[in-house]
């Protein structure tokens, strides 16, 4: 009875540290690439780590092996390796991108870009569970703990903003807070460049006589 209940012991503890290895494993591979996406289109790191881990059982799955497919979409692949009714993708990238398509083309997931800053990942678990993104119940609460448990919310800090000069108003030597421009840059959103520059999404529309949320890149905004 000791001799058995020895092995289960082993053997649960092996599978933890097996899980965590490659979990910490794959952090350590992508956490670049998702910060990377996270400054380009303004989704959290944490939140693109999380639910790939998550989804592709942290890289080891069949569909993540052989079809580069870390989120669980479904989709056509040309795989000869295996059938699978889920989409095949050409790299990690790949599937990357499509994971930030499906957010921002859907209008369930793309409010949340507006409604919730990078480092608000809880929010943004949430919503994205409210939106349909998965049947289970549990699905939000346990990519949260994922995040917690490696602290992949450390990861959504977004690179510095990029500010234009200051414009000096005519007849005046010194710079205006007021007249201060801002570029916009891919995957910016106004509720991020308000937050960014401690203002409203509200005002900036008012300065820019704004009446949706679509922004152009390049486009100039008075702050």
């Amino acid at each position: 009875m000791l001799k058995r209940l020895i092995t289960v012991c082993l053997i649960c503890f092996s599978g933890a540290a097996f899980g965590q290895s490659a979990a910490s494993t794959y952090i350590e591979k992508y956490k670049e690439e998702a910060i990377k996406k996270m400054n380009e289109y303004g989704v959290p790191a944490s939140i693109i780590l999380g639910i790939a881990i998550h989804e592709s059982g942290s890289g080891t799955s069949k569909i993540a092996k052989y079809l580069n497919n870390h989120f669980g979409k479904k989709g056509p692949n040309d795989s000869k390796e295996i059938h699978s009714a889920y989409k095949g993708y050409d790299s990690v990238e790949d599937s990357y991108e499509d994971f930030i398509a499906t957010l921002k083309n859907h209008s369930q997931f793309a409010k949340l870009f507006d409604k919730y800053a990078v480092y608000d990942y809880k929010n943004w678990v949430l919503g994205i569970q409210r939106g349909g993104y998965a049947a289970s119940k549990t699905w939000a609460s346990q990519v949260l703990a994922i995040i917690n448990h490696y602290h992949l919310y450390q990861y959504d800090t977004p690179k510095p903003v990029d500010k234009l000069a200051y414009i000096k108003p005519i007849g005046s030597q010194t710079a205006d807070d007021e007249n201060t421009l801002y570029k916009v840059k891919k995957g910016d959103t106004l509720n991020a460049i308000a937050k960014k520059f401690n203002t409203t999404v509200n005002s900036i529309r008012d300065k820019n006589e704004i009446k949706g949320s679509n922004l152009s890149v390049g486009q100039q905004l008075k702050l």
